[in-house]
């Protein structure tokens, strides 16, 4: 065995897992598909495989959380235009499917032997591996915050207790109080996220608190959607989003948790809530598999299988992937493409031309919506841009709200797609 490809998570978790039974796939004899992560990624792989193979494959998807709250639309939820419910979905549709859920942490990989470890003590072996963990956050990304800071200065990049939080926090802003946004650097999750934040944040303000302002301290010299948000935010929360580049500091910034302050460009501001959005990387199992390099897994693009090792696929958020963005539609669309490779691989049966596609939507006010999308093909190099669209400045107010029912319709959609 070749130590350096085993992941051990310390000593006695080594010995618990070496006298730890196996947990079985169903269906053992079959072959094997774990899938880590239940999102946009893994829930739809893990679907799409035990449906198409019609149970010829036994899969098994491996999620900590019983209930999955999306990332996307959870803008929303701080805007008050959904409830918490509207982006929490179950897995007991998925499970009915096909799949044999697991609701525990995937810890660790062996290559050598083919298993994935679990905090609970057991372990899954697997013929093909699929991770879709999503993003952790890069450590002393922003000056002053960490992990321990999340309930002070909460991330809510990773949806459900700290969108609650984060929201409870604006309800409880003073009166003419400062909201303050320590926006990521790129690549990070979900391009146009947090100037849908902002907006959302600022249409909650703007009938709450209208008085209150709102800072964003961005390392980024432009981000996705820069006219279509500033537009908007001339249109509709004139003289309430201060947004701070690269060009003016927005890079050098530090924050303070306990004087819940935040430094920008060496001025000192004392600001009542501060969402700060840590620099990203892939979710900590990609890393503990061996198939990450640097921040992110690099993967072939016609079956989203990691350079490192043919027999573990990579998708969404974690993939270093080429042109895509990372968004919730390009997981999905990446699953479909994984899904039928691996199907293919383990069962013989024909295995279509990769394709993928992705849109992001965004909300800025009440029936104001906007989009950005292409599609994509696999080349040798990387997922690469064919073409694509955006939404224009100065559109009219029935296109606008045309948009915004249409990521409606996407939303009900996707979910079905994912959950079934």
């Amino acid at each position: 065995m070749n130590i350096n490809r085993r992941v051990l998570i310390g000593s006695g978790a080594a010995a618990a897992m070496l006298a730890a039974p196996m947990v079985r796939a169903a269906g053992h004899g079959k072959p094997r598909v774990v899938v880590v992560g239940g999102g946009a990624g893994g829930a739809t792989a893990a679907r799409y495989i035990a449906k198409d193979s019609e149970g010829e494959i036994s899969v098994t998807l491996i999620e900590p959380t019983r209930k999955y709250y999306t990332c996307f639309f959870s803008n929303l939820y701080l805007g008050g235009f959904k409830q918490i419910e509207d982006i929490g979905h179950s897995y007991g549709t998925l499970a009915a499917g096909g799949v044999n859920v697991v609701h525990d942490w995937a810890i660790g990989v062996d290559r050598d032997v083919k298993t994935v470890s679990l905090a609970g003590g057991g372990t899954v072996g697997y013929d093909k591996l699929i991770l879709s963990p999503g993003i952790d956050f890069v450590e002393g990304a922003v000056e002053g915050w960490d992990l321990s800071a999340q309930n002070a200065m909460p991330h809510a990049y990773k949806a459900g207790s700290q969108s609650e939080l984060l929201k409870a926090q604006l309800e409880a802003m003073p009166q003419g109080g400062t909201f303050a946004m320590v926006a990521p650097p790129n690549p990070y999750r979900c391009p146009p996220g947090p100037y849908e934040r902002v907006s959302m944040v600022a249409h909650f303000l703007k009938a709450n608190n209208p008085t209150a302002k709102i800072i964003v301290a961005d390392p980024k010299e432009k981000f996705s959607k820069q006219a279509l948000f500033q537009e908007g935010w001339a249109n509709h929360y004139a003289g309430m989003v201060d947004w701070i580049g690269a060009d003016f500091g927005g890079g050098e910034v530090s924050v303070d948790p306990n004087a819940m302050s935040v430094t920008i460009d060496g001025e000192e501001t004392k600001v009542d809530v501060c969402n700060v959005i840590p620099a990203m990387k892939a979710g900590r199992i990609a890393e503990l598999a061996g198939v990450t390099d640097g921040n992110w897994a690099p993967v072939n693009a016609a079956d989203m299988s990691a350079k490192a090792d043919p027999d573990i696929h990579v998708l969404g958020d974690a993939a270093s992937q080429g042109d895509m963005p990372k968004s919730g539609y390009s997981a999905n669309s990446q699953a479909k493409v994984c899904a039928n490779a691996v199907r293919g691989a383990l069962t013989g049966t024909r295995v279509f031309p990769a394709k993928f596609a992705n849109t992001c939507w965004s909300l800025i006010d009440t029936n104001d919506g906007v989009k950005v999308g292409a599609t994509y093909e696999a080349t040798d190099e990387k997922i690469a841009k064919v073409d694509g669209f955006i939404s224009a400045t100065g559109e009219s107010a029935e296109l606008r709200k045309a948009t915004y029912e249409e990521s409606e319709g996407w939303y009900a959609g996707i979910t079905a797609d994912m959950f079934g």
